[in-house]
């Protein structure tokens, strides 16, 4: 299907987002800003109050400012993203294809995070954590990730690990290391539990200067346990799990003291809670990847707020919606870690 491109102009009376039996029509738009920009004002309103996610093509000329900072992304050729508002991309048509594909596979994911990075970037970040957990419950309960978990099929929950995460105490350091390499280090229960009672150790200890967290294996964190997926007992209590019992607090509280240290596939949570820490370094084989809405969810560990802190929402929604791979390189540039360097995997040197 070939995704809908629109003038500016129609902006103005693109119908209601719900159709026949409350379906989300037309989740996504492309908006094609290569004419003069006329109105600006008027329609960047309408577009930063609109239940569609527009995605700008083209690159924008002088005038279309307030548009482009409104819309929910602008895709432009590589090269001419000088903004946060920008995405670089060898083919914007074919990019903005791919969004759409995306957001017609999974509409209600892909509005409820379009509309949920807006507004949550206002808030303190306890609060929009609760918020962002609060969406994803909302569509742990939904068709799309019903849909997702039957293609899944039933799985065996991981066996146990002796130690799910390595901790190591070096006069005023605290290296912490994820530990089930065998399982790419996936963020599930025992190691997201083992991760925050070692960071609870240095909330307590004041003398506890500087906190390392590195990975194990291939890769620093392949995300959520997907054999997990699907196995809290009711929303209510995978709220509270999640926001009470998750890392993305405690790592925002010690922040000006924790490195985290990435190298091979960081997907999901893998990035969404390093990208809270003070400092973040990258192998240069780090690529990083957020693929919840293909199972009809959104990022859940942290990620709606962590990654527009560093990159904007518009580069947040892009990674999210495309669930593309973004490499180091591309990650060091718009500031969603902090150096790129060599050995950074588990025991390749002493922090």
């Amino acid at each position: 299907m070939t995704p809908p491109l629109v003038p500016p102009a129609d902006l103005v009376d693109l119908g209601p987002l719900l159709g026949a039996h409350a379906r989300v029509d037309t989740p996504l738009l492309g908006v094609d800003l290569t004419a003069a920009p006329a109105d600006v004002g008027r329609l960047a309103r309408i577009a930063g109050e609109s239940d569609r996610i527009l995605v700008g093509v083209g690159e924008p000329g002088p005038g279309w400012g307030a548009l482009v900072g409104a819309l929910a992304l602008t895709l432009v050729p590589v090269g001419c993203d000088g903004g946060p508002e920008l995405v670089g991309v060898d083919d914007p048509a074919a990019a903005l294809a791919g969004l759409h594909a995306a957001a017609e596979a999974n509409p209600q994911a892909a509005t409820v995070l379009a509309g949920l990075l807006r507004w949550t970037a206002e808030l303190p970040v306890r609060a929009a954590l609760d918020a962002e957990s609060f969406a994803y419950s909302t569509l742990l309960g939904g068709p799309e990730f019903r849909a997702w978990l039957a293609r899944r099929g039933p799985r065996p929950l991981p066996p146990p690990a002796d130690e799910p995460v390595r901790v190591a105490r070096a006069g005023r350091v605290l290296h912490l290391t994820l530990n089930r390499p065998e399982r790419r280090n996936a963020y599930g229960r025992q190691v997201r539990d083992a991760l925050v009672d070692a960071l609870d150790l240095a909330l307590l200890d004041p003398a506890v200067e500087r906190v390392v967290i590195d990975g194990a294996g291939p890769a620093f964190c392949a995300g959520g346990d997907l054999d997990e997926f699907g196995t809290a007992p009711d929303l209510a209590t995978a709220h509270l799990i999640r926001t009470r019992a998750g890392a993305a607090r405690p790592v925002h509280a010690l922040r000006d003291r924790v490195e985290v240290r990435l190298h091979g596939p960081c997907v999901g949570a893998g990035i969404e809670v390093p990208a809270f820490a003070g400092r973040v370094v990258a192998a240069p084989d780090t690529t990083v990847r957020l693929p919840e809405v293909g199972m009809g969810l959104i990022p859940g560990a942290g990620g709606t707020v962590s990654l527009p802190r560093r990159i904007g929402r518009w580069r947040t929604l892009h990674l999210a919606l495309s669930g593309m791979p973004c490499d180091a390189a591309t990650a060091l540039r718009w500031g969603l870690v902090d150096a790129v360097a060599e050995q950074c995997q588990a025991g390749a040197h002493e922090p």
